[in-house]
């Protein structure tokens, strides 16, 4: 079942980023918890993100803009190997609350409760008009680095952070593209680094297969994506997508995932 599930997640993801705005790593990731540990989920999902911007590196990385890459993407570095670092030390698996409901016992991992967390936030704050209207000037590049970093290291959600400070920095739409990439992957590179460390003991445990065939899908749904449309924004889509996150958000709160 996680194969159909996951993959086909996957090649959706990857074609309703273009429709949604979300990032493929913000709808794959929950998916993959349903059938693993969130620390596995969130590594498995990092290695087809990582695969899927390399695709697109190779593709768009002359357009990206220099300064900015340096700006941004030096404090993200320092601050993924952070989040990454404290998603390892949350995955020692402590209940982090326990209790009963309706005859039936639940318990929360902390780690669980925090990614949760961060879901329910970053899914309020993407279908917030006032928070996708903000921007800053070229000069807080750093800070959004800095930000953007910490939340791609712990659970995988930079993207927002990340056009949040790059919208207003001057770029061509070409190079906000390439630039985005670029940082993108150096998250993901830091990040893997990390958590090939602080995950070795789950090793065994990765289904690299799974990897390998969610990886194809989203190369296959980014490709369809692609040329079935440039720039489309469709409302429902992201009331959709934002459901479902909420559903799951919801359920790794409160021990139900």
């Amino acid at each position: 079942m996680e194969y159909l599930v996951v993959t086909f997640v996957a090649f959706l993801a990857s074609t309703l980023t273009l429709f949604s705005g979300f990032g493929l790593g913000t709808l794959l990731m929950p998916a993959i918890a349903v059938f693993f540990s969130v620390e596995l989920a969130v590594a498995m999902t990092a290695v087809v993100h990582l695969a899927n911007n390399l695709f697109k590196l190779g593709l768009l990385a002359r357009h990206a803009d220099r300064q900015a890459v340096l700006r941004f993407g030096l404090p993200a570095l320092a601050t993924a190997f952070l989040g990454a670092w404290w998603l390892g030390q949350l995955s020692a698996g402590e209940r982090f609350v326990e209790y009963a409901f309706g005859g039936w016992a639940f318990s929360v991992e902390a780690v669980s409760f925090i990614i949760g967390c961060v879901i329910l936030v970053f899914v309020v704050l993407e279908l917030t008009p006032a928070f996708g209207r903000l921007a800053f000037d070229r000069r807080w590049l750093p800070l959004g680095g800095a930000l953007s970093g910490f939340f791609g290291g712990l659970s995988g959600h930079q993207g927002a952070f990340r056009s949040m400070f790059l919208i207003k920095s001057g770029l061509s739409k070409e190079a906000f593209v390439a630039t985005g990439v670029v940082l993108a992957v150096m998250v993901d590179v830091a990040r893997m680094l990390v958590y090939g460390v602080s995950l070795n003991a789950y090793a065994a445990d990765i289904n690299w297969l799974l990897v390998a065939l969610a990886t194809l899908a989203a190369f296959l749904g980014a490709f369809i994506g692609a040329r079935l449309v440039k720039k489309v924004t469709l409302q429902w889509v992201q009331w959709m997508v934002s459901a479902c996150l909420l559903m799951i958000g919801l359920g790794m709160v409160t021990g139900n995932i």
